[in-house]
């Protein structure tokens, strides 16, 4: 049996406090007016969120952590919602000073994938019970991951419009404000924007991580989030790094 397994990272840091460049870009107020599902609808609110904590050992080391899952909107330009972007955002939780706390914007391939294989398979603070193959094993189900970069790094991963949980607001948004390379990074450069200016982050070091399709995402989005996005002064710097592994058998 031939099995081959391509592995492929690309990562951005940028270093420094940045400053919004344009009025466009500027990102919605933190706590804007969006409609509220129903009690009982299978539908997610747009603009929500629950935070859970934890811990887990990392190479002999306990590390405690708050872990959210919710949705943040894409907004029009006119400032209307037009989807909803689900993420988990893992925060160790006993760093006092983020300035200089690395965060982790993680995203699958696909492009039609949420981000649950990189969190769960990879970098997160749990993992599957998987063999060296990434096959199944059992008992099924999940353990503590003591190679995740939770002791050195916070993690956001985030899915894209259509997958895991990610939604248009209705069906009458058309698709091609999304789908596309280049809609793909405008929108998404967009989000993370705003999710950085909501958390606080945006003195910390930032690095883009996605497998297979992610790496020309984060590639797009590294261009879109230095040029139209923010600026960047000239104490801080953009590192670019890319990595592909083959192997066959």
């Amino acid at each position: 049996m031939r099995k081959i397994t391509l592995l492929s990272f690309l990562l951005l840091g940028m270093v420094g406090g940045y400053a919004q460049r344009n009025a466009g870009a500027v990102p919605p107020p933190a706590t804007p007016q969006v409609e509220k599902m129903p009690p009982g609808s299978r539908v997610l609110n747009i603009d929500s969120s629950v935070t859970t904590h934890s811990q887990v050992t990392i190479k002999g080391q306990v590390v405690p952590y708050d872990a959210t899952a919710g949705t943040m909107p894409v907004w029009d330009e006119e400032g209307k919602p037009v989807a909803g972007v689900f993420y988990t955002y893992y925060e160790r939780s006993d760093i006092k000073d983020r300035a200089a706390r690395p965060l982790v914007i993680s995203f699958n391939g696909g492009p039609g994938t949420p981000s649950v294989w990189m969190e769960i398979g990879y970098t997160g603070p749990r993992r599957l019970n998987i063999d060296d193959e990434g096959f199944p094993i059992q008992p099924y189900g999940v353990k503590e991951n003591n190679q995740s970069i939770l002791d050195v790094a916070d993690i956001v991963y985030l899915d894209p419009v259509n997958t895991g949980f990610s939604r248009a607001v209705s069906a009458a948004i058309p698709t091609s404000r999304f789908f596309g390379v280049n809609e793909d990074i405008k929108y998404l450069a967009q989000w993370i924007s705003t999710f950085v200016s909501r958390k606080n982050r945006w003195a910390s070091p930032k690095f883009l991580i996605g497998e297979s399709y992610g790496t020309t995402r984060a590639s797009g989005l590294a261009l879109e989030l230095q040029e139209a996005q923010v600026d960047v002064p000239q104490r801080g710097r953009a590192c670019i790094a890319y990595r592909a592994g083959y192997r066959a058998e």
